[in-house]
């Protein structure tokens, strides 16, 4: 769980190909590791289930995990049941889908590569089409060989058929695996396409040039390592201050975090515009705290709100 988390921390800062193949590997290895440890294909009629659970019921898993683990899930929906106004407007609710859209082409690695290398194997689909009960399928398969062929179709994983030649049960299980191993191939052509596709499309709308999207991702990475770093030593010293207080009996001495309100604009999704050029909403909270206009609009408001109440 550890290792998951940690690749997929470089796979969410770097967006690199190395990040993305390092994963694909990592699922690999726990998809051979799994077949070969695990699966028992029945030879019953629960063939079909056995192994399309195999098949697919650890890639969804793979899927929500890795919606659990990205940061980005949770900045997305924290709060956002409070924030019913917001998610009425058009334009939010697109930028939230564009966001969750992000968050899914990225969780979507480990699954697919899962289903992908499931299906090159070939152990999960010949388990599950030998308990398959469609009459054209079987058909297929049957095609020239043996008539008990169909009647012991779900035997043939095991090799307890009694009534088809070896050759016949061989035939079969050789032209499942080909065939699985074609779908996987597939699979993995039909993603590499659709990733090249999407990276093109998203590079011909994009807002800066290629160097300054470079620069971009560098300071978000260091940004939000420094973050984390910024938090875990001012929580240290709030809570070392706490405990100080509270064990000694005395006054706490001052120590300045953020108001909720700061948090909160920190938190929520960013767009980023060629006008201002901010490179995130940490960097367009600092600028626009500390801009004297802007200071002086916010001290307008406050009086007027004042005066309201």
């Amino acid at each position: 769980m550890d290792m998951f988390k940690t690749v997929l921390k470089i796979v969410q800062k770097q967006q690199t190909s190395l990040g993305f193949g390092l994963v694909a590997l990592l699922t690999a290895g726990g998809e051979q590791i799994f077949s070969s440890v695990m699966f028992r294909c029945p030879c019953s009629n629960w063939n079909f289930s056995y192994g399309m659970v195999f098949l697919l019921v650890p890639a969804l898993a793979l899927l929500v995990l890795g919606y659990i683990m990205s940061n980005k899930t949770w900045k997305l929906f924290t709060g956002l049941c409070l924030r019913k106004s917001k998610c009425c407007h058009f334009k939010y609710f697109c930028a939230c889908g564009v966001v969750f859209f992000q968050i899914t082409t990225t969780a979507l690695v480990a699954p697919v590569s899962w289903i992908a290398v499931a299906l090159l194997n070939g152990n999960y689909f010949e388990c599950a089409m030998t308990g398959i009960n469609v009459t054209v399928f079987t058909n297929h398969l049957c095609d020239g060989k043996s008539p008990q062929c169909q009647d012991e179709l779900y035997k043939f994983p095991c090799g307890r058929a009694t009534h088809v030649p070896q050759s016949d049960s061989n035939d079969v299980l050789a032209t499942i695996r080909a065939e699985s191993q074609v779908l996987g191939w597939l699979l993995i052509a039909s993603i590499m396409v659709f990733n090249l596709l999407l990276i093109c499309v998203a590079r011909c709308n994009s807002p800066v040039s290629y160097l300054q999207l470079k620069f971009w991702r560098v300071y978000a990475q260091w940004e939000s390592d420094l973050l984390e770093s910024y938090m875990a030593d001012h929580a240290e010293k709030l809570a070392e201050r706490n405990l100080k207080s509270f064990f000694q009996q005395m006054p706490p001495e001052p120590v300045t975090t953020p108001p909720n309100q700061a948090w909160e604009k920190i938190s929520s999704l960013y767009r980023f515009s060629t006008r201002d050029q901010y490179y995130s909403i940490l960097h367009k909270y600092v600028e626009k705290c500390h801009d004297p206009a802007e200071a002086r609009d916010h001290r307008m408001s406050s009086v007027r709100l004042l005066l309201v109440i």
